[in-house]
């Protein structure tokens, strides 16, 4: 593939970080070097010590005085070698990339550690978004997206999506405006990437089939453009069999993942990891080498020292253990809205992840029932209009979180939300 065409002008130009590499040759270098090179604080100036972790199933984590030096000095942009590792096995076991022993020039498969997979995505957005360019979504959408996305000033196309995620033939339909041959022309704008939450997507709570991923990527191979899978409700799936993604069916090299431990390990802990071709990822790592410098080594080391104790087996006994968590909350979730909401609204029972995508039914416009009324009523939701490019068009949904919430306090919320429709209708 010509990953050139899909690089802005200062993603091209970047360049390695002299200080940087030096701070990789100095993490690789044995004791007996004396360095005089790299401007890192003298750990001993710092005033944490030591450091004892517990952990829930397993033993403490301990952090020695000589681990926390290393905890709290600079580390590799792309991430600490030891949880790379990790993580590379662990997208080889789930997802088998045909690319992984490609030649690197052909896509061979990289990864990198980002300070939570939202810090990815904006540096892969910021990689390849020329204003003007054409990129392909399906809407509603991740406001958190909207936000990197628009003020880039490329231009939106919408795919449309039912209950089983982005629709093939709707997609087709866009894409017929151009010529496959039309990619190879820059001034034929033919679109860049599509972007798509494959799994429990934020906020619909819908899952992309198999086969519509399959027919997507073929969709992508005949016009050549990239497909960014943001997938952070991945570990989030109902089902006892986890879906084929985008990754494990690409044969080109034109898949870039965005994975996250958000949503099985800690939000606050700020780690992701994006996986992808490695002409690209080495862009996002030249980034990275420049604004966040690289991801706090202290909670990579933190991470990677629970994983190697876990290893692959006892980290997916957790996930499962989450797993089981999401599912009750989300039965519970739908159980009151069977109870309280039915004849007043429509909804589809989420596949993954931890929303449920509600619309109201004979209300054109959701947006001051929930921004006022239910939060007089001590409801908080988000209301539909949010989710999309137009934010100002009426929309007649509004999304729910089942993360936190008791299904007793679920209960009494829908309950109070039946009453505020009625009063409304």
């Amino acid at each position: 593939m010509n990953y050139a065409r899909f690089l802005t002008a200062t993603s091209a130009a970047r360049k390695p970080s002299p200080i940087r590499v030096m701070t990789e040759i100095l993490s690789r270098s044995p004791k007996s070097v004396i360095s005089l090179a790299a401007g890192s604080p003298n750990p001993n100036t710092f005033p944490f010590k030591t450091a004892v972790i517990t952990i829930g199933n397993g033993k403490p984590i301990q952090f020695d005085e000589e681990m926390m030096k290393r905890a709290l000095q600079y580390s590799q942009s792309a991430g600490i070698p030891e949880l790379l590792s990790w993580l590379k096995q662990l997208q080889v076991k789930l997802h088998n990339p045909p690319t992984i022993n490609y030649p690197s020039s052909q896509g061979q498969m990289d990864i990198c550690v980002t300070s939570g997979s939202q810090d990815g995505l904006c540096k892969v957005f910021e990689m390849i978004i020329n204003p003007g360019d054409n990129i392909l979504l399906n809407e509603p959408v991740y406001s958190g997206t909207l936000q990197a996305l628009i003020p880039l000033g490329c231009n939106i196309i919408n795919v449309s999506s039912d209950e089983h995620g982005m629709i093939p033939d709707s997609l087709k339909e866009v894409l017929s405006k151009w010529k496959p041959e039309d990619s190879k022309i820059p001034k034929k704008n033919t679109p860049k990437f599509l972007y798509t939450v494959p799994n429990g997507n934020n906020p619909t709570g819908n899952s992309l089939t198999a086969n519509r991923k399959k027919e997507i990527y073929e969709l992508a191979r005949k016009y050549d453009f990239l497909i960014i899978e943001d997938d952070p409700y991945y570990f989030l799936q109902f089902s006892k069999s986890w879906a084929p993604t985008f990754l494990s069916m690409d044969t080109d090299g034109r898949v870039i993942r965005a994975d996250s431990f958000s949503k099985v390990l800690s939000s606050g802990l700020r780690l992701g990891f994006i996986t992808g071709p490695k002409p690209l990822i080495e862009r996002v790592v030249f980034h990275t080498q420049v604004s966040t410098m690289h991801p706090s080594t202290f909670t990579q080391l933190l991470v990677s020292q629970l994983l190697h104790q876990w290893g692959e087996e006892g980290f997916l006994a957790h996930v499962e253990r989450v797993v089981d968590f999401y599912r009750k909350q989300k039965d519970a979730a739908l159980a009151a809205a069977d109870k309280w909401l039915s004849g007043l609204a429509e909804w589809h029972a989420p596949a993954a992840g931890m929303f449920l995508w509600v619309k109201i039914k004979g209300i054109y416009d959701a947006k001051q029932l929930i921004e006022e009324k239910a939060i007089k009523k001590e409801i908080l939701m988000l209301p539909g209009n949010v989710f999309y490019t137009d934010t100002l068009a009426p929309r007649p949904y509004f999304r729910v979180s089942f993360s936190s919430a008791s299904p007793e306090q679920m209960d009494l919320a829908f309950q109070r939300l039946a009453q505020i429709i009625k009063e409304s209708l």
